[in-house]
């Protein structure tokens, strides 16, 4: 569901330019889900509602009017950490408090905007504010006393090549480029690396590099990276031969650079975190596009070595996608049902689960999700925050909307939450690369209980 991934399947009855409008407004399929049933660890999945032309629903981006800002949920408000950003969209909190920002958009990708799908996914994506060049930098934030005020703002590396995932394990910084994870050194406290990056591992990437984002993580022990990759399509449509090493988490040994597949048959995974009660490795997982409103719920699930969850022969566990040719139903026995639903078409990107006191009790214990919001749906879908409750290492219940407020009453996009993380206080911290700001969510309130 991610835009930036956008993937138009033409349809054998290929339209003509004087159809090329109805691409840019919803073609009369609407969801028909009472609302909440696609969310969930059992959401309802009715039959796909497979259309001539898809739905397509784009909120227009116009950033944020003056004094302008989400709104945030009771006992909670959202302040701008740093604005003026270009097109930020993931987070790393470094150990002294320092917030790292991505600066990033899609590389060049010759092969998949030529042609007329590459015209309107172009068309799409500008609307969307998803067209601009990539800075290509990680930008370093400095609030020392913790007000929420940013004193120090320094470019920490640059040059870089679409970045997006971030982990530092000792006096190792890695950057997830789309193409590459490059390590450089990292003493505490500085503001800016000027060393030249090592190339770890390689990343698939290529002129076709439809799912470009690559987020990073470190195991516990810090022996190993996690890598998250998107498929190369919606359901294969390219070619399954350009889909190694693609839709799934890959595993990189430090020690010896070796890179496997770790879980597979995840269409596009983007945040990852780990559990503390479990231990387990969590993510979330955009799903297919082209099948109606109501298909398929994104999904947040823990993974572990080995997992299959489906892509492309099935979706949420062992239901076929009949599009794909040609099936395989030894491994469609094989998929994995996801832990929890997070709604239609909602692009949920951003994962991080809560830490400290700070934030009101009901947000102490479960996970914060960024929904960078639908293309693929009517109404609208995502465009907020949510938190979803966990217990005993598990989600137990529904989700509770932190920052909402995204959209316009016309439809259109002051911002999109990317990225979240947790800040060294223990507030949210929420990467908005439309609104271009960083937003910090904290009590409104602060007692001495909730200090940590």
């Amino acid at each position: 569901m991610e835009l930036t991934g956008f993937a138009f399947v033409m349809p054998s009855l290929r339209p003509t330019l004087w159809a090329i409008p109805l691409l840019l407004a919803a073609c009369g399929e609407t969801a028909t889900l009472p609302p909440g049933a696609d969310i969930g660890p059992n959401p309802t999945l009715p039959e796909p509602n497979e259309t001539l032309i898809p739905t397509v629903g784009i909120a227009d981006a116009i950033g944020w009017p003056d004094g302008g800002k989400p709104v945030a949920a009771e006992g909670l408000a959202a302040t701008a950490l740093a604005t003026g950003l270009d097109h930020p969209r993931w987070l790393h909190v470094l150990p002294n408090g320092d917030v790292l920002v991505a600066e990033t958009n899609a590389p060049p990708r010759e092969e998949e905007n030529s042609g007329l799908k590459g015209w309107i996914a172009g068309l799409i994506l500008g609307r969307a504010g998803a067209a601009v060049p990539s800075a290509n930098r990680i930008t370093l934030l400095r609030d020392s006393d913790g007000d929420g005020v940013v004193e120090t703002r320094t470019v920490f590396l640059k040059d870089l090549n679409s970045p997006f995932g971030m982990a530092l394990i000792g006096g190792d910084f890695y950057v997830a480029n789309t193409d590459a994870i490059l390590r450089f050194p990292y003493e505490e406290g500085e503001t800016e690396i000027t060393a030249e990056g090592e190339k770890i591992a390689d990343l698939p990437a290529g002129q076709l590099n439809h799912h470009w984002t690559k987020s990073l993580i470190a195991s516990p022990d810090g022996k190993r990276l996690y890598a998250t990759v998107g498929s190369n399509s919606n359901v294969g449509e390219n070619g399954l031969d350009r889909e190694y090493q693609r839709a799934g988490i890959l595993e990189v040994d430090l020690a010896t650079r070796s890179v496997r597949v770790f879980a597979s048959g995840l269409r596009n995974p983007n945040g990852m975190a780990w559990q503390k009660d479990s231990g387990a490795l969590w993510t979330v997982v955009n799903e297919r596009d082209e099948l109606g409103s109501d298909l398929v719920p994104d999904y947040m699930t823990a993974v572990k070595d080995g997992d299959f969850y489906g892509w492309p022969y099935s979706y949420y566990g062992q239901h076929v996608d009949e599009r794909v040719e040609p099936q395989k139903p030894e491994l469609v026995a094989q998929a994995i049902v996801p832990d929890y639903a997070l709604g239609n078409h909602t692009a949920s990107l951003g994962l991080a689960f809560s830490e400290g006191t700070l934030l009101p009790q009901q947000f102490r214990e479960g996970a914060f999700i960024g929904q960078h919001g639908s293309w693929n749906r009517d109404p609208p879908a995502g465009y907020k925050v949510l938190f979803v409750p966990f217990r005993d290492g598990r989600p137990d219940g529904m989700p509770v909307d932190v920052l909402t407020g995204f959209l316009s009453l016309d439809g259109d996009a002051y911002g999109r939450p990317v990225g979240v993380a947790i800040d060294a206080k223990g507030a949210l911290l929420v990467a908005d690369d439309v609104g271009n700001v960083v937003w910090r969510v904290a009590p409104t309130t602060v007692t001495q209980s909730q200090l940590p």
